[in-house]
């Protein structure tokens, strides 16, 4: 099937949809995560509804689009919304730019740009004259980053398949996922050793960038620890990634906070718990990985240190065991946020089937991996994640300049719509 002619138009409706700040805002009357989210949803809906598909807006939580009919039922879970931009762009973040062969903005890989290549794979085949065994339902939600009131709307409102899969991970096909936990940590402060700390702008993105006033600072120990000392102000810069994969950013609260524990113990306790993983975290592991900690948000209010981190623990360890080792730190904490893991069978037909696509489509014989990060997978009985992350070439999801590559977009219009046919054939 040539899928040439869809490009240059999927193209031009994942730059339209990256327009939409779609990060989550205050609710509107009919738009709980606010204008943005709810103008990009609805975007989305009237291009499929243009492609001749039926399509449903649950009250701009969610939408789907249909493809087929019949009891029989493929669930393709995509997202709208995205995590802040962030500071540090070279191209506009809510633009949608193509230059040098990558389509840069935010959401190009994270996940509108699967969301709309999926989209498209459906007219593909639709034009091509298929015809699903069943329904296919492509569903878009706008609260993945924030906490799924997107997926727990739409399973009161609509029919939630068993089986599909999440266009928004990894290649080859993900077989597991593990737990996500965000807790915000209490550190009482009282006379700190300075008035105000914060940093961070979501529990899954490490802290690129912290600061504390109430100087003067040390400038000489500002810099042992890569800090600007700016009159009374104290500033880190790091990098920002997805807190499934702290190791790849750098994150500017460690040092922050490694400048005042030197002065103050308090402060080198909150270090050692939530940096040096004084409570053994780290050693719950298994086939899938070790538990990462995250601290991504921090906030100096009212003699406290509020400190929120994202927890990813392993797909077979229990959540209670998570639990007893951060009551074990000895901090007060509330659970703000947690996913039970993903653990499918590796061997079972979903994942080979897409296993089977995969290596069809690349000549890359391969086997189903797990990862720490969480897709709408999870959210089925029988789910898996599928992309869009090619093995080695790594995508600056969450991070400034996200972009997707032209030749990937080509690609994987020819994957999706490989996979929805031998899934629904």
């Amino acid at each position: 099937m040539d899928l040439s002619r869809y490009l240059s138009p999927c193209i031009q409706s994942i730059c339209e949809l990256i327009g939409y700040d779609s990060s989550q805002n205050e609710p509107l009357p009919g738009m709980p995560f606010g204008a943005g989210a709810a103008g990009c949803l609805g975007h989305f809906l009237s291009v499929a509804e243009g492609m001749g598909f039926a399509v449903r807006n649950y009250g701009n939580y969610a939408g789907e689009v249909l493809f087929g009919r019949g009891e029989k039922e493929l669930a393709v879970l995509c997202h709208l919304d995205v995590v802040p931009a962030g500071e540090g762009w070279t191209h506009p973040p809510f633009a949608g730019t193509v230059e040098n062969g990558k389509l840069y903005g935010r959401g190009a890989a994270d996940d509108k740009g699967p969301a709309v290549i999926c989209l498209y794979a459906l007219k593909a085949l639709k034009d091509a004259g298929f015809v699903p065994a069943g329904t296919v339902k492509l569903i878009a939600g706008c609260n993945e980053e924030n906490g799924w009131a997107c997926i727990e709307h739409y399973k009161k409102h609509a029919h939630l398949p068993e089986t599909g899969f999440s266009p928004d991970a990894d290649f080859p096909v993900i077989y597991a996922e593990k737990g996500i936990l965000h807790a915000r940590f209490a550190f009482p402060l009282p006379h700190a050793p300075f008035t105000a700390l914060y940093g961070g702008q979501a529990a899954n993105m490490v802290c690129d960038r912290a600061a504390a006033e109430g100087g003067p600072f040390d400038a000489a120990r500002a810099e042992k620890y890569g800090l600007a000392a700016e009159g009374g102000r104290l500033a880190a810069e790091g990098k920002s990634a997805h807190a499934s994969t702290p190791q790849e950013g750098k994150n500017a609260l460690l040092p922050l906070l490694s400048y005042f524990a030197e002065e103050d113990e308090r402060v080198e306790s909150v270090v050692n718990k939530l940096f040096r993983d004084e409570a053994g975290l780290t050693a719950l592991r298994d086939e899938t990985g070790p538990l990462t900690l995250s601290p991504d948000v921090a906030e100096y209010k009212d003699g406290t240190l509020f400190v929120t981190a994202d927890i990813r623990w392993p797909s077979t360890v229990k959540k209670e065991a998570v639990l007893a080792r951060l009551d074990a730190l000895g901090a007060p904490y509330e659970v703000l946020h947690c996913q039970e893991p993903l653990f499918s069978d590796k061997n079972g037909p979903l994942v080979s089937a897409l296993r089977r696509v995969y290596e069809r489509h690349t000549g890359t014989p391969c086997e189903p991996i797990a990862i720490g990060g969480g897709t709408y997978a999870r959210a089925l009985k029988n789910g898996a994640g599928f992309g869009p992350q090619f093995p080695g070439r790594p995508l600056p999801i969450h991070q400034k300049d996200e972009y997707l590559p032209v030749d990937d977009i080509r690609t994987l219009l020819a994957v999706y719509a490989d996979a929805v046919r031998e899934l629904a054939k």
